[in-house]
């Protein structure tokens, strides 16, 4: 969205963990090189906002030292409710013209007080109305903008490219899958405190919006429920997940609290019928710690009527092999995807989903 670089290190700051990912893009084909992850300082990060930028920037700087990277320009993600990307259709003009008028459009929909937000926009090429063309507005609000800057700074980095989490999945699932042009893709990362969702259709971002759901919502209700530890609730969370022996009580909560969940997916959902006209989904590709709950990806291809598959996003990206065992890359594979979709990002692409 913002600024740009050619040598980028990908940084997904999420409420639980940290992941950086350094890739190098030659001719449309992208190697790992470096990849690096660590538990987010307790209480420094929200769903909503930064808590404390200088226990971020110490935490980035010793993984920056951790795994020897000499690149200082990063491509940060943005999500929660301070993002906002709306879908609207507007008579068709010239861009000049639109660029005069989007941010009188802008007001309409968007929540945030114009004068106190980032805007941008794309051009969705798939409209089928002649007289008129979809837009896709991207809005965020500058003192959360602010917040992830003095971040990075903290961190001794320059902020190269700000991005959008759900856009960074698009790019990921893009690079390893193709532009679908005959297919609606549905793409979910189940996070510890919010799950991104974005809808790809004839290769072009339609949807994207951040539920703050997540693998914590079960670890509190486990904890609140059984009178445990959070730690010990991540541990009955994790086992039963793994198929261990665990109280049925456990998997009492576990359900009851993917129920709830659904529900907020399925709001999601409605939203998703309601600002594209009824498009439906043909398949739904799921990535993220989260994802792993126990009947959590069974559950919501049941209450959906839609498969799911996971999101493999080394399908085509390549790893150095020197650095890199296959071991590793299954292991990383669950959270590394939005890293990854920041991680391609390259002077030039800053308009494209």
């Amino acid at each position: 969205m913002l600024f740009n670089s050619k040598k980028l290190l990908g940084l997904d700051i999420g409420t639980s963990s940290i992941k950086i990912a350094e890739l190098d893009i030659s001719g449309g084909n992208a190697t790992l090189q470096n990849f690096g992850y660590l538990p987010t300082p307790l209480n420094s990060m929200a769903p909503e906002e930064i808590k404390d930028v200088y226990a971020l920037g110490s935490a980035i700087s010793s993984l920056i030292a951790e795994i020897k990277s000499k690149r200082k320009s990063v491509c940060v993600g943005l999500s929660g409710t301070s993002v906002i990307i709306r879908k609207i259709t507007m008579p068709a003009m010239e861009e000049k013209m639109l660029k005069e008028q989007i941010r009188f459009e802008a007001e309409q929909y968007i929540p945030f007080d114009i004068n106190n937000i980032s805007l941008t926009y794309v051009i969705l090429k798939s409209s089928t109305q002649s007289s008129t063309m979809d837009v896709l507005l991207v809005a965020a609000q500058n003192e959360i903008i602010v917040q992830y800057l003095s971040l990075v700074e903290n961190a001794n980095l320059k902020s190269s490219i700000i991005d959008v989490t759900g856009f960074a999945l698009a790019n990921v699932f893009e690079h390893n899958y193709g532009r679908l042009k005959e297919q609606n893709v549905g793409i979910f990362n189940f996070g510890s405190s919010v799950t991104n969702f974005v809808v790809i259709s004839k290769g072009e971002v339609v949807f994207c919006r951040d539920i703050l759901v997540g693998g914590s919502n079960y670890t509190n209700e486990i904890s609140k429920n059984l009178g445990v530890s959070l730690n010990e609730a991540e541990s009955l969370k994790i086992s039963a997940s793994t198929k261990k022996e665990i109280p049925e009580e456990v998997n009492s909560h576990i359900q009851m609290t993917t129920d709830s969940v659904i529900e907020e997916i399925k709001n999601s959902l409605d939203l998703l019928n309601v600002s594209t006209n009824g498009l439906n989904v043909d398949k739904f590709y799921y990535t993220g710690g989260a994802s792993s709950t126990f009947g959590l990806i069974d559950s919501l291809s049941k209450s959906t009527g839609v498969p799911f598959e996971i999101l493999n996003p080394f399908k085509k990206i390549q790893a150095n092999t020197k650095k890199f065992s296959l071991a590793f890359l299954k292991q990383i594979s669950q959270f590394s995807a939005v890293s990854l979709g920041l991680g391609l990002r390259q002077v030039g692409d800053s308009d494209k989903n």
